[in-house]
């Protein structure tokens, strides 16, 4: 029973300290945001000869690099200019936006590391299939399969990409080519303090509770051995007791009388009185002097 209370707060005592270590991480990580609440980071400069940058499963994208940006409460903005001033930013399904541009050279985003400076983006170029005819897109504005758009600015909560597939796509206004993007994200995580502080709360509680568990008093066993008044020599030498005395053992078991006679007043003859044998030991006589072990036979 000791092993399995010892195993229980071990237990107890990894998991709460896991979880305040935790909370100490979501500190710090709490520390790096804007008075907003926001995190921002900036991303490295885009070029492409063509009329596009695309990211073609925007989800897929996140849940590859940044999976803490897909939680309920987080909320994303994406900042685009270009030289000449707002990009075009919009969201749209990945079906549409891969006819739309079929013709038309575009760069597709492979990966966007997480890193100290500059975000680091990796793009794959693309030209317009063998025998697919060459299209310059028009002003994508003008286009109706969007499900969201904005100039320069696009907002978006991991609620908007669930259903189908979304690509995300920036675009000069009128759709020309040679795109240079000058890149900004910012992510609203709403979940970080909620997390903290219960992760605080719960790791506090998990530790002062394995404390407890390892910590409580172990209540001594208590041995009780109940025996004929014969056999308390023979048991005592065994248990290597040498004096009996405090034990209120009288100094030997032949003094225990069974019988004795008594005198009854009045009466012309002596009767025996059965007298009572002791249930336990503690039931036994002071003794008048400490009874001593027999000697072991030679």
């Amino acid at each position: 029973m000791r092993f399995v209370w010892a195993l229980a707060g071990m237990l107890l005592l990894i998991t709460g300290t896991t979880a305040l270590l935790g909370a100490a991480g979501l500190g710090l990580l709490t520390g790096h945001a804007d008075p907003g609440g926001g995190f921002t980071a900036r991303v490295e400069t885009v070029r492409t000869p063509g009329h596009a940058v695309v990211v073609a499963d925007l989800d897929a994208l996140l849940r590859q690099e940044m999976p803490f940006a897909r939680a309920g409460q987080a909320r994303l903005r994406l900042d685009a200019r270009t030289p000449d001033g707002p990009a075009f930013v919009g969201l749209a399904p990945t079906d549409e936006v891969r006819r739309w541009l079929a013709g038309a050279p575009h760069a597709v985003v492979q990966r966007m590391a997480l890193a100290r400076g500059p975000l680091p983006v990796r793009l794959e170029h693309r030209t317009p299939a063998a025998g697919t005819p060459p299209t310059v897109p028009a002003a994508p504005a003008a286009e109706t399969f969007w499900v969201r758009a904005g100039a320069g600015v696009l907002e978006w909560s991991p609620e908007d990409l669930t259903g189908q597939p979304l690509s995300l796509v920036l675009m000069h206004p009128d759709g020309r080519g040679d795109l240079v993007l000058d890149l900004r994200a910012e992510l609203r995580a709403g979940w970080i303090s909620p997390a903290t502080w219960g992760s605080l709360t719960g790791g506090i509680l998990l530790v002062v509770l394995a404390a407890l568990v390892l910590l409580r008093p172990v209540r001594p066993r208590e041995v009780v051995f109940v025996v004929e008044p014969d056999q308390v020599p023979v048991l005592a030498g065994r248990l290597g007791v040498s004096s009996l005395s405090g034990l209120g053992i009288p100094p030997s078991p032949r003094t225990v009388p069974e019988r004795q006679l008594v005198s009854v007043a009045g009466a012309t003859r002596a009767a025996i009185a059965p007298v009572p044998r002791p249930e336990t030991l503690a039931d036994l006589p002071a003794p008048d002097h400490p009874l001593r072990p027999p000697a072991p036979p030679s």
